[in-house]
């Protein structure tokens, strides 16, 4: 059995992951550790977890795996420069003196971040570089629950490769076809997340949750997106695109598109950050978004021609937007398909070490008998004891209250959401990929229709226009969603049931933002978006029991099966990790309780709980 490591860093969203004989051991994000959101760096605390999970040194592994080639990237670099010259003179001169002193020197950077993990033989180290987009589309074949399926991966850019379409059989994965840099669905994507005041790598999915405020019935929706495929991309049939390199700056320049020519073609200059937004910035989210998802679903159907495969799975980070996974699933041109939960560039750590076991290695391919995947629900990272809660509880001077009987614990956390209270749920593992699933999380009564407003502006403190998720019970998802498939990583956005629909009245395209927002749309409102969609958690006894326990006793209590999921952090700040973590963030915001493992603390028993400024830490904002 081969005891693997794959690493991802120096770009963002480091992570690493272990697997043993194809099983997956252990996996984590380093910003979870650093508490620095999207770190670049070397993942030294995520790796040192991941060993000490398997009960291995560095000396036993028989490879360690980086997720991509950077030589690779480096050719792509000084061809594209090349190509455009004389353009991009400044931007060259910034880079390549990085690429010359530090990413030409990989294995050098990755021998000095193994040093700090711990000592070991340098002989004894076994570097491996799998192609970027290759390790993307191990990371979603590999565990998914299908023998044979289609495999498409989307995102900004690998080494020049920016989406492929593959097939997996057994252990084998082939790349059937590539879409090449300059031209990206993931970096079209992030040039708007740009020109709309978002952050390029983290704010894209602002901009998904952005796109539902645009009129799909204005005009001024309809002639962004036209202006879009007539100037900015070019869509072919079977889904690559070509990229109109004069709008954008991202090839040789140190911004991602040229702001008088965007500013010229949709009438308004970019939006500066925290400014306000109005309908002419949804409307273009929305036309955005409307494009992408055409995109997407060609590239789909591309996909099935070449392939003939029942089932599709998907990774890169287009894979997370769950507008367009939604609409590609009611397609129904794949039977199902399988979305990885890290497909952004923490999940190539994953992919990469999954690609070696059975690719350089040999191994057989690793398959859940119960028809499951093998990410375990994505709980992969650490755990805590009881004696490490206790340590922390002496360390914060905390009040707290243990139970030994866990179902009561669940009755009366149930009772308290159901008064509106917003509790903090830190459980077991700790998850891999960007989502809170119900270990890290943080929850409220979807019922509640200042539920939205209250996580937003009180706890979460981000801006308030932004949607929050359900977390339903699996059995249950057809009491509330058009939702056939299950979606236990809250990659699938869908309609809620009309049955539970509000009427709108007719002016309800012509609103104000923020008077659409609190529009009573639904008797699930906190969860219900403002084109009646949610993104929605399946929760599962299987992989969550003590999660499904909760939502039950809520169900018991109120007859309905479903909570307020968001992640269990501010903004700017990493989803936490550790007890103290979840019991600093509960005491810097207005949550009400906190419950760590079977540790409940209520916030007005704690010492000097209205002192928030003592407990809050600032973070970069997002």
């Amino acid at each position: 059995m081969k005891k693997i490591l794959g690493i991802s860093a120096f770009y963002h969203d480091s992570a690493a992951a272990v697997t043993v004989g194809g099983r997956i051991i252990a996996a984590a994000q380093e910003e979870r550790f650093t508490r620095d959101k999207h770190t670049p760096d070397f993942p030294v605390n995520a790796v040192r977890y991941c060993l000490d999970e398997a009960g291995l040194t560095i000396d036993e592994l028989d490879a360690v795996v980086f997720y991509d080639k950077p030589l690779l990237k480096f050719e792509r670099l000084l061809q594209t420069y090349y190509a455009f010259a004389p353009r991009g003179l400044v931007s060259f001169l910034k880079s390549i003196p990085v690429w010359l002193n530090e990413k030409m020197f990989l294995k050098k950077l990755l021998y000095d971040g193994l040093k700090e993990v711990g000592p070991y033989d340098k002989k004894k180290v076994k570097l491996l570089f799998p192609e970027h987009h290759l390790s993307h589309a191990a990371s979603a074949f590999h565990p998914c629950p299908y023998e044979r399926a289609a495999i498409l991966t989307i995102d900004g850019v690998g080494e020049w490769c920016t989406a492929s379409i593959g097939l997996g059989d057994k252990g084998d994965i082939k790349i059937l076809k590539e879409m090449v840099f300059p031209h990206s669905v993931g970096l079209l994507y992030s040039a708007f997340t740009y020109y709309l005041g978002f952050t390029v790598n983290s704010g894209e999915y602002k901009l998904m949750g952005l796109a539902p405020y645009g009129n799909p019935q204005a005009k001024q929706t309809q002639d962004f997106a036209d202006l879009i495929r007539k100037h900015i991309v070019d869509i072919k049939e079977d889904g690559s695109i070509w990229l109109n390199q004069e709008y954008f700056n991202y090839a040789t320049g140190l911004r991602m598109v040229h702001d008088d020519k965007w500013a010229a073609l949709f009438g308004f200059p970019r939006r500066e950050g925290e400014a306000n937004l109005d309908q002419r910035h949804c409307n273009l989210a929305l036309a955005i978004q409307i494009v992408t998802e055409e995109i997407v679903i060609k590239m789909a159907e591309e996909a099935k021609r070449l392939t003939g495969a029942d089932y599709l799975c998907m990774a890169g980070g287009v894979a997370l937007n769950c507008v367009a996974n939604g609409k590609l699933l009611r397609k129904k041109i794949f039977k199902d398909i399988y979305f990885q939960p890290a497909s952004g560039d923490a999940g190539g750590a994953l992919g990469a070490a999954l690609a070696a076991s059975t690719m350089y290695f040999g191994e057989e391919r690793v398959m859940d008998p119960g028809g499951w995947d093998t990410m375990s629900g994505s709980y992969l990272g650490p755990d805590y004891s009881d004696k490490e809660i206790m340590l922390m509880n002496r360390k914060a001077k905390a009040v707290f209250k243990k139970y030994d009987d866990f179902p009561a614990l669940c009755e009366f956390i149930a009772a308290r959401l159901a008064e509106g209270a917003v509790v903090g749920w830190h459980q077991g593992r700790m998850e891999f990929g960007p989502r809170a699933l119900g270990n890290r999380s943080i929850l409220g009564d979807a019922r509640n229709p200042d539920m939205q407003k209250k996580l937003n502006l009180k706890i979460k403190y981000r801006e308030g226009f932004r949607p929050f998720a359900p977390s339903v019970l699996a059995e249950k998802k057809g009491d509330y969603f058009l939702l056939e498939e299950d979606s236990p990583y809250m990659l699938v956005v869908s309609p809620v049931l009309e049955a539970r629909r509000s009427e709108l009245p007719a002016n309800y395209h012509d609103m104000d933002l923020w008077e659409k927002l609190y529009y009573k749309r639904s008797d699930i409102q906190s969860v219900t978006h403002l084109d009646f969609s949610a993104r929605i958690q399946t929760v599962h006894k299987e992989t969550n029991p003590r999660y499904h326990e909760l939502i039950s006793a809520f169900e018991r209590q109120t007859g309905y099966g479903l909570v307020v999921n968001t992640s269990f952090n501010v903004r700017g700040e990493p989803i936490v990790c550790t007890p103290y973590d979840s019991y600093r963030c509960f005491m810097s915001t207005e949550m009400d309780y906190l419950v760590v493992g079977d540790f409940v603390y209520c916030k007005t028993e704690q010492p000097d709980w209205e002192n928030k400024d003592k407990w809050m830490v600032k973070f970069k904002m997002d």
